[in-house]
């Protein structure tokens, strides 16, 4: 385990000529809020010792070079919306919060691109493409809360990831700090190049590790003029997840492929204090198609109709599409709601193997007396299971809560799954990354980190122990 220097005062103070002496916190009642992400077990909550608020690329660096000099770990941080405890500042030192750079720089509508500071909302992102008739196509389900440079740093999928890909397909370049403290931009606006090594792919979902992400350039894409949302409502997970290969062998090509199951479906409209439809028995697979002509949309529509009735759906019907999809977004806070002590987590499986891996989740939850929910991007695979406490006493969840993870884990790795589709590793699961991945793998990862990231000081206990 490697030591780091506590920050002193003359650090604190160092700080404060670099960012101002308003963007320092050592207030230890305010530190509080920067001890964890939405990660609540407290395993991984740690309290830093200083939190600085950076307004510009120049800063960064100098803290960089200052965390170097005096080997303080630094843990960068934008909203604290992940589910990975990636943000937790796991050995104390500098949390380097990206909250005031928050600045649209430019949006081009002629050449389709757009520049952005890490801490801007991916919502915010996404209105001002829509202003100029252009889209963003990364749709993270926290979008409303979360910043575009986390959803970089952890390459975020979301609900339209089966079209249009994750985070790292929307950008054509980053500009970063390197954890040594140096300044300099990866990628390009290039529709291709062969030129060395795909730098910002590999810093593209590093969690934190190998770089700070202070600009991006991001892609933007013709916004479709015609969108439908269906509710297709299936008697079971296995009929609902047949249906996904058989839309995407027809050209149907939709952009969202949202499974919930019952238990989902019912927690979120508890929740929601909503009645939802064939709630009492009813799976659903929420498709949404984008289409340039109404023609277009309404024959599609008309297919996806036959298909689904032909294949087993008790219904497919024209949903209020503000309610149905209220309802998905709403499905870690109801989980919450229901039972603090939870773990989500967000397994990714081949799609064939969707619904055997989404009965074999549930029934492992069950057999270790806990409750297991479940949603999925269908299209892609990635489960999000959510583990309730059920009848574990609380006492005794965090032995449990790693049994059933080890089991959950051991099955997934088996049918050619890994541990996470979009939520990262963070300090959760870097000690099943340790026992899961190849270790020809690990070492690759590890010698990349150590080569960027001499002192270890960058996001140190994320993905990796600090060694």
């Amino acid at each position: 385990m490697r030591n780091y220097n506590q920050v002193t005062n003359e650090t604190v103070a160092a700080l404060k000529a670099i960012v101002g002496v308003k963007n320092v916190i050592t207030d230890p009642d305010k530190l509080v809020a920067y001890s964890q992400d939405e990660v609540t077990d407290s395993r991984y909550q740690h309290e830093p010792e200083v939190v600085v608020f950076p307004e510009s690329v120049s800063q960064i660096a100098e803290i960089m070079k200052l965390a170097n000099r005096e080997l303080i770990p630094v843990t960068p941080r934008g909203a604290g919306t992940g589910l990975a405890a990636g943000a937790a500042p796991m050995y104390g030192g500098i949390v380097l919060c990206l909250e005031k750079m928050n600045k649209i720089i430019e949006v081009n509508a002629d050449h389709m691109y757009m520049v952005v500071e890490p801490g801007v909302k991916t919502e915010d992102v996404q209105k001002a493409a829509s202003e100029v008739g252009l889209l963003y196509a990364g749709d993270p389900s926290s979008g409303d809360n979360c910043f575009i440079g986390g959803n970089i740093a952890t390459n975020a999928g979301g609900n339209k990831a089966v079209k249009y890909g994750t985070t790292r397909h929307q950008v054509y370049s980053i500009e970063i700090v390197t954890p040594t403290g140096e300044i300099t931009e990866l990628g390009g606006l290039l529709n291709k190049s062969t030129s060395g090594y795909c730098l910002e792919q590999l810093l593209i979902g590093s969690e934190g590790t190998l770089g700070i992400i202070t600009k991006a350039t991001l892609k933007l894409i013709p916004l479709p003029q015609y969108k439908m949302d269906l509710l297709a409502v299936f008697p079971d997970a296995e009929t609902a997840i047949d249906i996904v290969y058989k839309l995407m062998k027809d050209g149907i090509d939709p952009t969202s492929l949202e499974y919930m199951d019952n238990g989902a479906v019912n927690v979120c409209a508890r929740y929601l204090k909503e009645s939802l439809p064939y709630q009492a028995e009813g799976n659903y697979l929420i498709i949404t198609i984008e289409c340039n002509t109404e023609d277009e949309i309404d024959e599609k529509a008309v297919r996806i109709d036959e298909i689904c009735n032909a294949n087993g759906a008790i219904a497919t019907l024209v949903p209020d599409s503000k309610k149905i999809w209220a309802a998905r977004k709403a499905f870690g806070d109801a989980n919450r709601e229901e039972s603090f002590i939870h773990s989500p987590e967000d397994m990714v499986v081949p799609v064939k193997h969707l619904p055997y891996a989404m009965k074999e989740f549930t029934k492992i939850c069950e057999k270790h007396s806990a409750l297991g929910r479940t949603v999925s991007h269908a299209g892609d695979g990635n489960v999000h299971l959510t583990i309730l406490q059920g009848s574990i006493p609380a006492e005794e969840w965090p032995r449990k809560i790693d049994e059933i993870l080890h089991e959950l884990l051991e099955f997934t790795y088996s049918i050619g799954g890994r541990m996470s589709g979009e939520h990262g590793i963070g300090s959760k699961r870097k000690k099943w990354m340790h026992k899961f991945t190849d270790p020809v793998q690990l070492k690759i990862m590890q010698s990349i980190k150590k080569a960027m990231d001499p002192n270890l000081i960058l996001n140190p206990g994320t993905i990796f122990e600090a060694e």
